[in-house]
């Protein structure tokens, strides 16, 4: 969590003069806008999990965000009663529900149901261990999905062969399973005849779809697990999943190990065209990455990685197929082909995963070049194309994508926004880490920071950036145009010829900070005002905007707003959604239901591409101005 720095922080004197101090008093209070919750089991003594979220978030969607396991069998609609937690420090208000859930006594106690209790405090939370097997999980934005995962197990006690019935063995255990047809691979006869006798004929099939992908010793049915990855550029996501419960047991996010090959996928597409061998290094350090968050997460959860039957792997189509050893070229130039909307199957070899051998790897389909399959797993987890409402969701990042539409109809685009909002080209910027400004606040003239790690700021991150300029806008100390405007602040001064907004002694805004995010915003904004021209609706009509990826996550929705980065919709209807990829792969690897969606739902969502619009240039000309 973030930290309001107090009357330390300096302010100009006269534009150019020397530093001095502000009163304590007067310094907003910008932590509020993000709080701290800490998750606990007392049965084991250990803190599963910490984590910043926006101030508002209900426990259940902060703990299923970061693996937390919380009994529920409605999916967090409180209806249900199973997801009790205990909120040991802070305040939680008692909700309209928790009078049906508890005794008096437990509610004093500080007993609360999850999916109702809103997080507008730090809290350090009591999580009860599962004593059920939940049919149902909650993921992406309130979804409510039925366990029914590829991954199945039989358990089977077997007739031992004699002279009179000399079956084969592989016949054998086919016959015990005569409901489903199944496919053999070849490498599974290799040690069927050994495991069916030292087992006395008592062995588990291990079945994924059609395919018969072990058969193993003994009653092992109970004990199934899948992976669920989201490769980013920037960050990778890990979450080793329980198929029996349909929980996550593990998170795990590490940088992507291509990042000295460049922070953006063009940097990565053009490493791989001026070096032939740069190919293959990027695919090794993809699989480096997933091979470290595999280890760690098995580790953290007590799980042997042959127990890991499937994987899922979900990410943007450079990132997919870069992974796999396919050359993305085709990707960075026109008419920007991809190499097959939808990919031949795959195996968690094929990603240098060391999990189960045959473990096959679930791939999304892609709608293009930049709209790919993250995307149509952040469409599953939030339902977009089976709500009849339009919604909006936008994957905020260095190539932003996004999505406008519902049942009726549904269009998305990508928008090359730049690295602003990894502020990598930020002249005090640096990636969201302890000491990074994430959140700003001005009131009368006095600055608020709010900085992770409770430590002095060193820089600003993306989210920081985008609450700077927003504050600043809305203090008068930056036009509309995005100039800033002379006299308006004594923390005003320059450097050379360059006009800058110090927000503390050392960590200042500069006018070419400024700039880019406003290039960043007016890509953004452009493509969503194409897709509702595309639907012939006013950007008014839409009646949620999801921000999600790992930026759009602890963007300030009215900073959002005030920059013209969404549409000026009211703040409720705006919603930080979390990691809605991460979501979705979770999503397909419990469901074949959902995967079988995930398939056809690139056939039900239209692809604009905004370079070939003659409007385009002109409406970016025009959002490159803060709203009045």
């Amino acid at each position: 969590m973030g930290r309001a720095l107090d009357c330390e922080i300096p302010r100009r004197e006269g534009g150019g003069g020397e530093l001095s101090a502000g009163p304590a008093a007067e310094l907003p209070e910008p932590h509020a806008d993000r709080v701290r919750l800490r998750f606990l089991q007392r049965a084991e003594d250990r803190t599963l999990r910490e984590t910043r979220v926006l101030a508002g978030t209900s426990i259940f969607d902060a703990a299923s965000w970061n693996g937390v396991a919380i009994d529920s069998t409605c999916g967090g609609h409180g209806t249900c009663k199973k997801c009790k937690v205990r909120v040991v420090s802070g305040h939680a208000p008692v909700s309209a529900v928790d009078p049906r859930a508890f005794s008096t006594e437990e509610l004093n106690a500080g007993w609360r149901l999850a999916c109702r209790a809103l997080a507008d405090d730090d809290l350090t939370i009591e999580v009860p261990p599962l004593q059920t097997r939940p049919k149902a999980a909650l993921a992406g934005v309130g979804r409510h999905v039925i366990l029914r995962p590829a991954v199945q197990k039989r358990y089977l006690e077997l007739e031992e062969p004699t002279l009179e019935d000399q079956t084969s063995d592989l016949e054998r255990v086919l016959e015990a399973m005569d409901d489903v047809e199944l496919r053999v691979p070849l490498d599974l006869m290799r040690g069927i005849g050994r495991t069916l006798r030292e087992a006395d004929w008592k062995v588990t099939a291990v079945l994924c779809d059609d395919l018969l992908l072990d058969v193993e010793p003994g009653d092992t049915s109970t004990c199934r697990h899948a992976l669920a990855f989201d490769l980013g550029t920037t960050t990778v996501v890990a979450t080793l999943l329980d198929l029996e419960t349909g929980q996550p047991e593990a998170v795990r996010s590490v940088l992507n190990a291509q990042q000295p090959f460049g922070a953006d996928v063009i940097s990565r597409i053009s490493a791989t065209m001026m070096d032939d061998d740069a190919l293959e290094l990027l695919r090794a350090r993809a699989h480096e990455t997933l091979t470290e968050l595999q280890q760690e997460v098995c580790e953290e959860a007590g799980v042997d990685p042959r127990e890991i039957y499937e994987i899922v792997v979900t990410g943007n189509v450079t990132m997919i197929q870069i992974a796999l050893g396919i050359d993305p070229e085709p990707l960075s130039m026109a008419p920007f082909t991809i190499v097959a909307r939808r990919l031949p199957e795959a195996t968690a070899a094929d990603f240098g995963v060391h999990v189960h051998p045959r473990a096959p790897a679930v791939l999304f389909p892609a709608l293009g070049a930049y709209v790919g399959p993250d995307i149509v797993a952040g469409l599953i987890a939030t339902g977009l194309t089976l709500d009849r409402r339009v919604r909006l969701f936008i994957d905020v990042g260095t190539n932003s994508e996004i999505v406008l539409g519902s049942s009726a109809r549904t269009v998305a685009c990508a928008a090359p926004a730049g690295p602003a909002f990894e502020a990598a080209q930020i002249r005090c910027g640096m990636r969201a880490a302890d000491g990074a400004i994430e959140g700003v606040k001005i009131v009368d003239g006095e600055v608020g920071l709010t900085v992770i790690g409770d430590v002095d700021p060193t820089g600003l991150c993306g989210s920081g950036l985008v609450d700077a300029v927003a504050e600043l806008v809305g203090a008068g100390i930056l036009d509309h145009s995005g100039r800033f405007v002379d006299g308006s602040s004594e923390r005003l001064d320059k450097i050379g010829e360059e006009k800058v907004f110090y927000l503390s002694d050392e960590i200042f805004l500069s006018q070419r900070d400024v700039r880019e995010l406003q290039f960043a915003k007016a890509s953004i904004a452009t493509g969503w005002t194409i897709l509702c021209r595309e639907l012939g609706i006013a950007p008014e009509d839409v009646s949620q905007v999801l921000l999600a990826g790992s930026f759009g996550t602890y963007l300030t929705p009215a900073s959002a707003v005030r920059i013209g980065l969404v549409p000026a919709l009211p703040l409720t209807r705006i919603v930080s959604a979390g990691n809605l990829a991460g979501e979705g792969a979770k999503i397909v690897a419990l469901s074949v239901t959902e995967r079988a969606a995930a398939n056809s739902v690139v056939d039900e969502v239209e692809y604009v591409e905004l370079s070939g619009r003659s409007d385009f240039n002109d409406l970016f000309v025009d959002q490159l101005a803060f709203p009045s």
